[in-house]
């Protein structure tokens, strides 16, 4: 077990650039590189070294090998499932100065905590949207954000429903905290922990971070291992790509992946990509490592392969169109209808939103898009509840196994959208993908166990599962 308090050698800032530096003073040969990708497509995993390779190789067959395999590597492991989910945000005070965060403690907006029948109106409003996954957001700030405010919430957003509607996991992006607390988010019923550093390079993190808790580099990054060491096998690491080198970022975020693994038996389950964007206060002109879409889809790409069991995330950050190309190469969670601004389901205040949005778009608007690419929407919460968490999700996963109740549950949820929620439209292009979908099953018994689970979903029954 390592030294939780000091131990972050595992993040080393020379062993990083000596990766970048001999990628680029002594690259490998293009048909090495093409060997490795084969390797992967073939059940095995890209490792660190050649990811920083690839990173620095302009030979487009490369490039060309690389997208090809991500696509094949997803497919392989997660079929055609997308899953859903919102973020809510409950609170927007901060004690922090982060130069890029609309919430910046130095920035003049207006500063709302939402109360308890504010939250369970804000989740009845993304209960008639369909939602059955959500994502807490909050500032840190001790007063006005303190633990017991969180768990409050969390049993709240529970314990509100609506007709059908009902959220049946909460995840939670909230401040670094204590192991105490973190074995509390636990035992309220949290499905992933997410936190992103934001960067790992200590010098810009410094930079970035003036003022407040959040300024303690070390005390950030070993957040994980003590929320792992609270009971927490969910977890969830992110980047916020643009406020240092694509380069270093993601090969760091590789190496916090691979120390989970060690220390703990088991790595992320997620990993996000957010790009930075424009907010209150905050000048995208200040920030000479932005990336572009294209480094974007490259490191959606690598991940995928250097990860290929770990879910990643992409926001309504991003454009419709990129992200419905970035989903061909890896991405496998996405938000949909989202607000980024306290109260914003209610009634919405762009001023005061976190960032930028990309993606305007309704959940509806969402699900039809990813049916018409043929994709199939997933509202899936069974392996939170069936234990299927941590070391044992990532058991299941590697032998393949998973999809033996991921594919039939993104079914059963999908026909309960449909039936629920969804346009005219939308359940008109729902059903034929689900008629499609069962005619492919080639396993009878498993094809007549789903389609009597989507008759009783139409005759009223909820929240039918594996």
């Amino acid at each position: 077990m390592p030294n939780l308090h000091c131990n972050t050698e595992f993040i080393d800032d020379k062993q990083i650039w000596k990766l970048i530096d001999n990628a680029k003073e002594k690259p490998v040969d293009s048909s090495v590189i093409l060997g490795a990708i084969k390797d992967v497509e073939n059940g095995g995993t890209l490792s660190i070294d050649m990811v920083a390779n690839i990173l620095e190789c302009s030979d487009p067959a490369v490039e060309e090998a690389l997208f090809a395999a991500s696509k094949t590597v997803k497919k392989g492991i997660y079929g055609n499932r997308i899953v859903l989910f919102a973020p809510l945000y409950i609170s927007n005070y901060c004690v922090n100065s982060c130069s890029y965060c609309g919430y910046n403690c130095r920035n003049n907006l207006a500063r709302k905590r939402l109360t308890m029948e504010e939250i369970a109106q804000e989740v009845r409003i993304l209960e008639d949207m369909g939602h059955k996954r959500l994502a807490i957001e909050a500032g840190e700030d001790p007063t006005y954000c303190p633990i017991e405010y969180i768990l409050d919430a969390i049993d709240t957003i529970y314990h509100t429903a609506r007709s059908n509607g009902v959220i049946r996991r909460v995840n939670v992006n909230i401040a670094a905290t204590t192991v105490d607390e973190y074995k509390l988010l636990k035992k309220a019923g949290i499905g992933t922990y997410v936190l992103f550093q934001e960067t790992y390079h200590r010098d810009t993190y410094r930079r970035v971070h003036p003022r407040g808790p959040k300024h303690d580099y070390d005390w950030h990054l070993l957040a994980m291992d003590r929320a792992m060491r609270g009971g927490i096998d969910d977890v969830g690491l992110g980047v916020l790509f643009g406020l240092y080198d694509y380069r270093y970022e993601l090969l760091a975020m590789l190496h916090h992946a691979y120390h989970l693994e060690d220390a703990f038996g088991v790595g992320p389950h997620t990993v996000s990509v957010p790009r930075l964007k424009a907010a209150s206060g905050v000048s995208l002109a200040e920030y000479p490592y932005l990336v572009s879409d294209h480094q974007l889809k490259k490191v959606v790409a690598l991940l995928r392969l250097a990860l290929p069991y770990t879910g990643i995330i992409i926001s309504t950050r991003e454009t419709p169109q990129l992200r419905g190309e970035l989903l061909e190469l890896g991405i496998s969670q996405v938000s949909g209808g989202s607000r980024t601004d306290v109260g914003g389901y209610q009634q919405g205040h762009e001023d005061t939103a976190q960032f930028e949005l990309g993606d305007h778009r309704t959940l509806d608007e969402v699900i039809f898009d990813l049916l018409q690419r043929g994709y199939l929407p997933s509202f899936c919460t069974a392996c939170y509840r069936q234990g299927r968490t941590g070391d044992r999700f990532m058991q299941l996963a590697k032998t393949g196994q998973i999809q033996n109740v991921c594919h039939p549950n993104a079914l059963c949820t999908l026909q309960e959208y449909l039936s629920d929620y969804a346009s005219p439209a939308t359940k008109e292009l729902g059903t034929k993908f689900i008629e499609k979908e069962l005619a492919q099953l080639t396993n009878l018994r498993l094809r007549h166990r789903i389609q009597d689970c989507l008759v009783s979903i139409e005759q009223g029954q909820r929240d039918i599962y594996w």
